[in-house]
């Protein structure tokens, strides 16, 4: 269960949820989706078409015969209604394959594709319905490099486009690369503001409790040491050493106050 929750995520932004296994966060992705029931006093989301998700795990089969663009045109389901894709839908198919830099792959085998590419192919087929909303579940897990920074730049260009981005993630550097605000969780809300405001090592340490945490992309630390002791250590700035102010108790947006 996931309580006391305020947040909103604007067009044209990236919203980072971070917290540690079992905090709520796949809870939340779930009722934006509506897959999971929630309690919240305030509930303001885009229909089911206008959300697109990039799940965590696939469940594709990578032995099947299909191509790229089929996998990306199995976006276009909820657009589809009751008719078969037409040549529009293949171009909005191919367009959502080009923004993710895999044009060259449009025909290859979806199987055959790297980890990397295969990822971008989900985003792809995620935003061939055109969604509002974009949920990406650990989008940067197990990618390499290359294909990290090709995920950045697809999220830059989401959102100068105008898309919202709601992104679940462990890696602190790419919540600040790519995310204008962060939401930390725990069970309950720890924070919600700015990411500069919110991923300081107080913030995260509340929020992680005794679990291992990652800091500035490299670092293995525990909250079992003291915050003085975490600045001499890593090199962290003073300012990081403080936490900031908790969000506000009432922000409009997408999904507030309860879900579970």
């Amino acid at each position: 269960m996931l309580t006391g929750v305020s947040f909103d995520v604007r067009p044209g932004e990236a919203v980072a949820l971070i917290g540690p296994n079992g905090a709520g966060k796949s809870t939340l992705l779930a009722g934006l989706i509506g897959t999971a029931a929630h309690a919240a006093e305030r509930w303001v989301v885009p229909d089911r078409a206008d959300i697109g998700l990039l799940p965590q795990t696939s469940t594709a089969d990578l032995d099947f015969p299909v191509t790229l663009e089929d996998v990306v045109l199995m976006g276009r389901t909820a657009r589809l209604g009751m008719r078969w894709p037409g040549r529009a839908d293949r171009r909005i198919a191919r367009d959502a394959i080009e923004l993710v830099g895999l044009g060259p792959q449009r025909r290859t085998r979806f199987g055959a594709l790297s980890g990397g590419q295969r990822q971008r192919g989900l985003l792809a087929r995620a935003l061939a319905g055109e969604p509002r909303l974009v949920l990406l579940d650990e989008p940067f897990n197990g990618l390499d490099r290359a294909s990290r920074d090709a995920l950045l730049g697809v999220i830059e260009r989401l959102k100068a486009e105008g898309v919202a981005l709601l992104i679940t993630t462990h890696d602190l550097d790419l919540a600040r690369a790519a995310c204008e605000r962060t939401l930390l969780v725990n069970g309950e809300q720890v924070a919600f503001d700015e990411t500069a405001c919110v991923l300081t090592l107080e913030q995260v340490e509340r929020t992680f409790a005794a679990h291992a945490i990652e800091i500035d992309g490299h670092t293995l630390a525990t909250t079992e040491h003291h915050a003085s002791e975490h600045a001499e250590h890593h090199g962290l700035g003073q300012h990081e050493a403080h936490g900031a102010p908790a969000a506000p108790a009432e922000r409009p947006g997408a999904a507030s106050d309860a879900a579970r």
